[in-house]
């Protein structure tokens, strides 16, 4: 028979229960200060933060800053992929290429347009993030937490697997954006030249676009757009999560800011050398001139592209905008990573 406690007794707990408290209070402190530390690679518990629609906007947020700093780049970048091409050739005086490098490229900008012009489309880049960055990143998580079923492991392949899905679903959703974006992009330097612009803004590009090719003519320049988003994705998602669980698991590193500078740069370099010679493809077929019915005339498509782009120019043209494309994406994405993880963290959530 059990003999009930007195309430005096109850307020007075035994020196037995209040040591086995102050263990119990000891276990839950650690847990808090290990989980607050971000060391564990998945959270023990769900959090709202973790969820499909935060991790959405957090990406699309963490994007949009990344993408407003180095934007400047990626103008620079387009700029440099088209020279040399027949529709886009500007030649001085003594019938030499106007611009040749990065730098060149940049303060000719600054110098004939404006420093502002180094932001012209940052808009359509915008629009593009809220469909691109949301989809790659929840559908990388989605397809990762797919293939690896529970484990704790996660091999390389199924990573390269999940970074090309993830990036070209993403981008041929996003495909619209990316060409009036460049569209948009390319209207200062027509100017430059004496040309008359096409496009006056991103609505109208867009309309433009529709009027010529249709709701379809959105979508030109699409298969080079995904071929590069798959490439690139591979290397920005998938070397960022391999390189940044193998610094922690070999350095015993946790999930801080150290981790994520190492990882995104490694990725930024991996992602630049993949992905440049299809980003040289893609803008070459989005700003060609088309005719009437919304047909290129200068490439048939992405391999006959390729092909005159090699046979004119030769290999390396496939690299022409390496530079500025590898010293965009450095900073982009230290820039989206630190961002994101960063405002995750803040939130509760766990490290991606």
């Amino acid at each position: 028979m059990v003999v009930a406690r007195s309430v005096a007794e109850n307020d007075k707990p035994s020196t037995g229960e209040a040591a086995a408290a102050a263990s119990d209070g000891d276990t839950t402190m650690q847990q808090t200060a290990a989980a607050t530390g971000r060391t564990e690679m998945r959270p023990v518990k769900y959090h709202y933060a973790d969820s499909f629609w935060c991790t959405y906007l957090v990406s699309v947020f963490a994007a949009s800053i990344a993408e407003t700093v180095t934007y400047p780049l990626d103008l620079t970048k387009t700029r440099l992929q088209i020279q040399g091409e027949a529709a886009a050739t500007a030649v001085d005086a003594e019938g030499a290429l106007k611009y040749r490098g990065m730098f060149a490229t940049a303060t000719g900008i600054i110098r004939e347009e404006g420093a502002l012009k180094l932001w012209q489309g940052i808009t359509p880049a915008l629009y593009r993030h809220l469909v691109y960055s949301g989809v790659r990143i929840v559908t990388y998580d989605a397809l990762r937490k797919k293939l690896r079923n529970g484990k704790e492991t996660f091999s390389l392949w199924q990573s390269a697997l999940s970074g090309v899905g993830a990036g070209a679903l993403a981008q041929w959703l996003a495909s619209p954006a990316d060409l009036v974006k460049v569209h948009v992009q390319m209207e200062g330097k027509r100017r430059a030249m004496g040309l008359e612009p096409r496009v006056h803004s991103a609505a109208h590009a867009f309309r433009e676009i529709v009027s010529r090719g249709g709701v379809f003519g959105l979508w030109k320049g699409s298969v080079p757009n995904v071929q590069r988003a798959a490439l690139v994705n591979l290397g920005d998602l998938t070397t960022y999560d391999t390189v940044k669980h193998f610094i922690m698991h070999k350095t015993g590193l946790p999930d801080c800011h150290v981790v994520h500078i190492m990882s995104s740069i490694c990725a930024g370099l991996v992602a630049a050398t993949m992905g440049t010679p299809a980003d040289v493809v893609k803008t070459r077929i989005m700003n060609q001139p088309t005719d009437s019915s919304g047909r290129g005339l200068l490439y048939k498509g992405s391999i006959d592209c390729l092909q005159q782009t090699i046979g004119k120019e030769g290999f390396f043209a496939l690299y022409k905008g390496f530079l500025p494309v590898w010293i965009r994406m450095a900073p982009w994405s230290l820039t989206f990573w630190l961002s994101f993880e960063q405002i995750r963290a803040s939130l509760g959530a766990s490290g991606y």
